[in-house]
């Protein structure tokens, strides 16, 4: 933390990256750490490669992250992100030749070790949430952390938490969570703006309903899987991403160990976000050894080396089985 410290202290234009794949850890942390980086004088700036997700704008503060790379800056800190895989469009773009002529920051909660050999430091430590070590960070380095702030850090926890009901979660996750509440942050408003967002269209019921009657099944039940095409990918990820809309119901099945969603693009490119149950942590080792990473539980890869659905899906049960066994 010290390390990260002395280079935030050193710069003046900081830029805040998310993975190109944000949730609301990732989201609420970059948002919290432009918060505490402004009120200690800094000029810092929001970066997301692709647009924020229809269901996380009850975040606040959604709407400063820009697609837009400055073209001067002191320093970058890429939140809830240690892999390049995560920063496709800054690579599509040229631009990460610019993040790399800089000092980078690297703040990340997974287990997974970083590939970034350009990183001059980093905060990476197990923990429920990014946002737990930025609270953590801000506690070190006696920042403040007001109301608006703890908003954040407490969305981050109980988003990647499912709640607060996670192996992953510590005693300190709920101490925390304890002492934003202290700070004036209310629960149930934060859960009321979350569930507001989330309503869905009749059109997008019915879609979710053609979803359910495509799961399949792979490793004798143990794992529920459906495959996702680009036209409905263009069709409905503007208002919901599609695995998320039946990846629950996948892990409700019984018998059900890990649920798997593929994503097929046009350029060959596949993705896959994967799920499992309590009891069956495999899913960040199935997904690193794709060349992804993650959560325990929760994690995701791509491939883009032509390999088709079925022959990706067969490597990838393949995979599963080999872990699901080993925890016997």
């Amino acid at each position: 933390m010290k390390d990260v410290k002395d280079c935030i202290d050193k710069a003046e234009k900081i830029v805040i990256v998310q993975a190109d794949n944000p949730d609301a850890d990732s989201l609420s942390s970059a948002i919290a750490l432009e918060q505490i980086l402004f009120k200690l004088g800094k000029d810092p700036v929001l970066y997301c490669g692709v647009d924020i997700p229809g269901y996380l704008k009850y975040i606040k503060g959604w709407d400063r992250a820009s697609k837009e790379l400055p073209k001067k800056f002191d320093l970058t800190i890429i939140v809830d992100n240690s892999s390049l895989l995560l920063l496709e469009t800054l690579e599509k773009t040229n631009q990460l030749g610019w993040i790399k002529a800089k000092p980078v920051v690297v703040i990340d909660h997974h287990s997974t070790e970083t590939n970034m050999d350009f990183i001059k430091a980093s905060f990476i430590e197990q923990a429920v949430s990014t946002t737990e070590l930025i609270y953590k960070l801000a506690k070190s380095s006696k920042w403040n952390i007001d109301k608006e702030v703890a908003e954040l850090i407490t969305i981050g926890i109980l988003s990647d938490s499912l709640g607060l009901t996670t192996e992953q979660v510590s005693q300190q996750s709920v101490q925390i969570i304890a002492e934003m509440v202290g700070k004036g942050v209310l629960l149930n408003e934060i859960d009321a703006k979350r569930r507001e967002l989330s309503k869905k269209t009749p059109e997008l019921i019915e879609y979710k309903s053609k979803l359910l009657g495509r799961i399949k099944y792979a490793l004798d039940g143990r794992v529920a899987h459906v495959s996702i095409p680009w036209e409905e990918i263009e069709k409905y990820s503007q208002e919901y991403n599609p695995p998320m809309l039946v990846m629950d119901e996948m892990r409700q099945i019984k018998d059900v160990q890990l649920a798997a969603a593929f994503k097929s693009y046009p350029n060959g490119r596949i993705t896959a976000k994967l799920r499992s149950n309590a009891g069956f942590p495999i899913c960040s080792k199935l997904a690193e050894d794709f060349g992804g990473g993650g959560h325990q539980y929760a994690s995701g890869f791509r491939v883009t080396d032509g390999r088709s659905l079925s022959e990706l899906q067969a490597e990838t049960f393949e995979v599963a089985s080999e872990l699901l066994n080993q925890l016997k």
